[in-house]
């Protein structure tokens, strides 16, 4: 369980929370499957619980449920398109009050052009910081947007554990999502408050390039310092 905010770990191993997920796309089963499997109490929410009728027989440690049931966990993921973020968190309500959200979606508003993937936010504009807005008593960190699913769970590189940047306004929400990358084999750098998505969120539109110009999507970003 959790205080809100503070995670547990007993021999090495996070004591088993609930986990809800909202979006039951391929992110939020990856990361819905990808928790459970680390013995955690995951639920994904959905408005459309029989499309994943299939999925849950293959995923049977994972309950699939209602927005509500899953906004109603411990640590809540919001992982859906992005112009149907805004949509999602409403659905969530004041169930998100005070709880750590991680938020991993972007705001992908259509096909790549030349690579590029466009967003409907602008320079000085992030979709977290509309999600904040939006649930101000909610503690968002933004984290899972800047890899491709297939890395979000145990991700092996020869380069050693890659970086997955996060960013929010709470510091103990930070900590909390902190320890859980960690259980999933990420290291985390916190780059500051909820304004940092303006800079996180584009890293997306980066790490797709690559894939875009035929390189492959085996890969990730890893900070490296010199001291």
């Amino acid at each position: 369980m959790t205080d809100g905010v503070t995670l547990r770990a007993h021999k090495g191993t996070l004591m088993p929370l609930s986990i809800g997920v909202i979006g039951s796309g391929t992110v939020g089963q990856v990361l819905a499957a990808g928790y459970a499997g680390k013995g955690h109490a995951v639920t994904i929410g959905t408005r459309s619980p029989e499309k994943l009728a299939a999925w849950q027989q293959a995923h049977p440690g994972v309950k699939v449920d209602s927005v509500a049931s899953a906004a109603g966990a411990d640590i809540v993921f919001i992982a859906v398109a992005g112009h149907a973020a805004i949509e999602a968190v409403a659905l969530a309500g004041t169930a998100l009050a005070g709880k750590v959200v991680i938020d991993a979606c972007n705001p992908i508003s259509g096909p790549p052009v030349n690579g590029f993937l466009p967003y409907f936010t602008g320079p000085n504009d992030s979709l977290m910081e509309r999600l904040q807005n939006q649930a101000p008593a909610a503690r968002f960190v933004k984290a899972f947007s800047c890899v491709g699913n297939a890395h979000m769970i145990d991700p092996s590189f020869p380069g050693g554990r890659p970086t997955m940047f996060i960013c929010g306004n709470d510091p103990a929400a930070k900590a909390a999502v902190t320890t859980l990358l960690d259980e999933v084999g990420w290291d985390a750098e916190d780059v500051g408050s909820v304004e940092m998505a303006r800079a996180i969120e584009p890293l997306c539109q980066l790490w797709c390039a690559t894939g875009f110009l035929g390189r492959g999507w085996n890969h990730a970003f890893k900070l490296v310092r010199t001291s």
